[in-house]
């Protein structure tokens, strides 16, 4: 028998590769809707996912957990086979077990399926956001009918690329209620994280268009739950999974990539329209979901790896706040972990960011960063690698970051974002920011070894899967890689 609960409702809507490319972020994109859920909630300015990637960043939002405690190293799909560990309890399960009526509409792309029951699972791959709204209308008044709370997500198409080299979508015929808004290529911005080249500028003049998609059908889903009489008691949490389909942002830990959309609206809040300075991270939603519910929720796998607590904290009692929470009543940094995209594109990085410095740890640096292959069908690379004439190669760019640079990086990186935020000119190797560099690593390991992430190194190998041999008195160099220059452990 399931135990008595409030009728306190969730709707998380959940964009696919969309960045801060939203009216309300200050964008020249058409979003009335998403602009019009600002101004009733919160906006926050430094929200993360810890991972920019698809599948891993939806895990850390139904577990509460980073991709190196749930498992989720990649992709899920084709023959990328990723999936969370059978030990992880996601948040579809959870609210199931407690009575909620648990439903997904549109993208799931995590797995195995056995762990995200979700009740209603309508899943699809269309960008016709009028039906995802009426499939949610069924959600709503099924959740009536039953006289249950409803935990219902949304996984929105848009503005993911679509097949084809440069297209989003916009090509297909969709409900008439669905209008088209259309960018001249001449005249959009292009961001400065990329280049502003014809191809680019097409191509954002169509991810933009596929944002004003989804915009309307943020739209069409808020008058149905609005119809529904629900609203007055429904957390509203609209997000995307991560950054833009362009270099320099998805599959990178840069904070295009990273640092996201993120909008929050309370209906029992007293204030509205707040811009919300504090940073968050994907591992706090599900706790912040626990906290709007009023319930609680502890990992209790006897599993010797199993995480013995989630990984964030809720972010209700600070959401109302338009300045930075003192030190010690919140964080000020998230960690962040990636380790593949594609099954192919194995390219593990940990970070720590605080609000003004970035410190990356490329454990496999020796490799070149791997293009997903989104990414190297577009006309935008196709752009980018044919920006300068025969012979001069070496002087191609990524936006303001040398090609050669975005592929061949070093084992750690250190920016300063205040004055640098495209995080352009590495400080790791600066003896002035020695000791900042020694700390930020430092406070990284630590959480990599709480976490037991297996991708902590020392001599080049896990550290976590050599610790019986250290238990038993082996001694490694107290380095990350294996350094041939000096193999003898003195």
């Amino acid at each position: 028998m399931t135990e008595p609960m409030p009728e306190r409702n969730i709707l998380l809507l959940i964009a696919d590769d969309l960045g801060k490319n939203l009216g309300c972020y200050g964008a020249e994109v058409k979003t009335p809707n998403i602009d019009a859920l600002a101004k009733e909630g919160v906006l926050f300015s430094h929200a993360f996912t810890s991972t920019a990637s698809c599948s891993n960043s939806r895990s850390v939002i139904y577990t509460g957990l980073h991709t190196n405690q749930n498992g989720q190293y990649g992709l899920a799909g084709k023959q990328h086979h990723f999936v969370i560990f059978d030990h992880i309890k996601t948040s579809p399960a959870f609210f199931r077990e407690k009575g909620y009526l648990s439903a997904l509409i549109g993208k799931v792309h995590v797995g195995p399926d056995d762990l995200y029951p979700w009740e209603i699972r309508k899943e699809s791959a269309t960008r016709d956001v009028t039906w995802v709204a009426d499939q949610a209308g069924d959600v709503f008044e099924q959740s009536k009918k039953d006289s249950r709370p409803f935990f219902l997500t949304v996984g929105y198409i848009d503005p993911h690329r679509d097949m084809t080299r440069s297209g989003f979508g916009n090509d297909l015929t969709l409900d008439a209620r669905i209008k088209d808004v259309l960018y001249e290529p001449a005249s959009v911005k292009v961001p400065e994280y990329i280049n502003n080249l014809d191809e680019t500028r097409f191509e954002f003049s169509e991810y933009y268009q596929s944002i004003s998609r989804l915009d309307q059908g943020i739209g069409f889903m808020l008058e149905k739950l609005e119809a529904s009489g629900l609203a007055s008691n429904t957390l509203v949490v609209f997000l995307s999974d991560n950054g833009p389909p362009f270099l320099n942002s998805k599959t990178t830990l840069y904070d295009a990539g990273v640092c996201l959309p993120f909008i929050v609206r309370n209906p029992r809040a007293s204030t509205k329209g707040i811009e919300n300075p504090n940073m968050i991270s994907y591992v706090d939603i599900f706790p912040t979901l626990l906290d709007w519910t009023g319930t609680s929720y502890t990992p209790t796998s006897d599993a010797p790896h199993a995480p013995k607590e989630l990984a964030g904290q809720s972010f209700l009692p600070v959401l109302e706040r338009s300045d930075l929470v003192p030190e010690g009543e919140w964080k000020h940094h998230i960690f962040g972990s990636h380790t593949f995209h594609e099954s192919t594109n194995y390219w593990p990085t940990r970070i720590l960011r605080t609000r003004r410095y970035k410190y990356h740890r490329n454990v496999a640096w020796r490799l070149d960063f791997p293009f997903s292959a989104d990414l190297y069908g577009s006309l935008a690379w196709d752009g980018i690698r044919h920006s300068q004439p025969k012979g001069r190669e070496a002087d191609v760019m990524v936006g303001p970051r040398k090609l050669r640079d975005y592929i061949f990086r070093p084992p750690e990186e250190l920016y300063d974002l205040e004055h640098d935020p495209l995080e352009v000119v590495n400080l790791a190797d600066k003896e002035e920011h020695r000791e900042l560099l020694l700390e930020l690593r430092g406070r990284l390991e630590k959480w990599q070894g709480e976490t037991l992430d297996p991708w902590l190194f020392r001599d080049g190998v896990s550290k976590r899967f050599i610790q019986h041999h250290l238990d038993a008195g082996m001694v490694v160099p107290d380095r990350c890689d294996l350094d041939l220059d000096n193999v003898r452990v003195e």
